[in-house]
């Protein structure tokens, strides 16, 4: 038996006026998703606890199976974690977004691009190697990531500080959070000498006079400390694999004890090696019993509040991700139990996550009775929760019934 978790991040939305009141998720062409729902089991996942924020990490934490209650310490070390960084317990771990600020009149200060327009990983990381030759102390040090993602790791006898999620204030006036990073003068001597060293790179320039966003202030978020947690192969006896072109889900993997897929090509975007991911999915399965999936594009089509983006960010899973990998199992003769799912709503109005219960599917290859007879979409999933009651707690519980069988110990 092969076990697949499929994971369409941020997919979930709210209905839209241009789509005659339906969510992009019912708007968009699903054959392969819809035809899963059809024959399999739909009900709602809760992934965010309560008092939780309804973050990736936090989602996807729990679609593996961990209940964050115990396990999440914060965002940063997980990417660190798939970056090669090793904490140590003096070390807290702050995620470090390359972003595009505009100072406007009256000292406001607004997020004009969370991400400094997706800049690419070979412009990014000549950015983070200069941040790093001219900030770098005994105290902290840059680590270059993929694209707008990397890491600043810092000793635990620097200042505090406060943070929030850059993609949460899009297009929005951060002043208020601009001058708590500031308060400090270590801190604000730091973010001072960023934006100086970035100003003046050639890489900006090349931006600026191409019409693109400069990546010209750093902002830091997502800090947490060192995270230990039992591997899936101790918990549920499994061995798998992760396929991301996140950070932070290839650290979830390498603490939950997975093999990391890097497939080339793979951005985390719109333009992703969709081809590739579904290919090595499909190879993994050959060798290990279990491989999660998970696709970023509808999440950062949500962050930008981008419909026709997120549209089609959809239908690229449905079509370049589910049905590849789908007829590639039924072709190979061999049983398995697949989960599609996302990790939380992205919706274009908000542009930030919320912590809704995901809808989810739970198709088995052994059964051929139908199922729930709706197409997948954030209103078939509570309909069908409200009809059987039969929405999954937890993530724990997710992975449980996954695999069915109780996790060791």
């Amino acid at each position: 038996m092969k076990y697949l978790i499929l994971v369409g991040d941020g997919m979930g939305d709210l209905p839209v006026a241009e789509l005659n009141n339906r969510t992009p998720l019912e708007a968009a062409n699903t054959p392969f998703l819809d035809s899963l729902c059809r024959q399999g089991e739909l009900f709602l996942t809760h992934t965010i606890p309560e008092g939780y924020p309804p973050g990736s990490d936090v989602a996807n934490l729990s679609l593996l199976g961990y209940r964050p209650e115990e396990y999440y310490t914060g965002r940063a070390p997980l990417e660190a974690a798939a970056m090669g960084l090793t904490l140590s317990p003096e070390q807290t771990a702050f995620r470090c977004n390359l972003v595009t600020l505009a100072h406007e009149p009256d000292n406001q200060v607004r997020m004009i691009d969370y991400s400094a327009g997706h800049i690419s990983s070979d412009e990014s990381h000549q950015l983070i190697a200069a941040l790093e030759e001219g900030c770098a102390t005994d105290t902290f040090h840059f680590h270059a990531g993929v694209s707008y993602r990397h890491i600043l790791l810092v000793q635990d006898n620097y200042p505090q500080m406060d943070t929030v999620p850059p993609h949460d204030f899009t297009g929005k006036d951060v002043s208020a959070p601009w001058t708590r990073y500031r308060a400090h003068p270590q801190w604000a001597a730091l973010l001072d000498k960023a934006q100086a060293i970035l100003a003046d790179h050639p890489v900006n320039a090349s931006r600026v006079a191409a019409g693109k966003n400069p990546a010209n202030s750093i902002w830091l978020w997502g800090e947490g400390k060192l995270s230990t947690m039992p591997t899936l192969a101790e918990r549920f006896s499994i061995s798998g694999s992760l396929i991301s072109a996140v950070d932070l889900l290839k650290g979830l993997g390498v603490n939950a004890g997975l093999s990391i897929i890097n497939v080339p090509g793979a951005t985390g975007y719109l333009d992703t090696n969709y081809a590739g991911k579904a290919q090595a999915a499909l190879d993994s399965l050959r060798c290990q019993d279990f491989v999660f999936v998970h696709v970023e594009a509808p999440d950062e089509a949500g962050h930008q509040g981008l419909l026709r983006e997120k549209i089609q960010a959809i239908e690229d899973f449905d079509r370049k991700i589910v049905g590849p990998i789908l007829q590639g199992l039924q072709a190979s003769g061999e049983d398995f139990r697949l989960i599609a799912t996302m990790d939380h709503h992205t919706p274009l109005c908000l542009r930030t996550h919320t912590a809704t219960p995901v809808p989810t599917i739970l198709y088995d290859s052994r059964e051929m009775s139908p199922g729930s007879n709706l197409p997948f979409s954030e209103q078939s999933g509570e309909a069908e929760d409200m009809r059987l009651h039969n929405g999954m707690a937890n993530g724990e519980l997710l992975m449980e019934k996954l695999l069915e069988r109780r996790k060791h110990g």
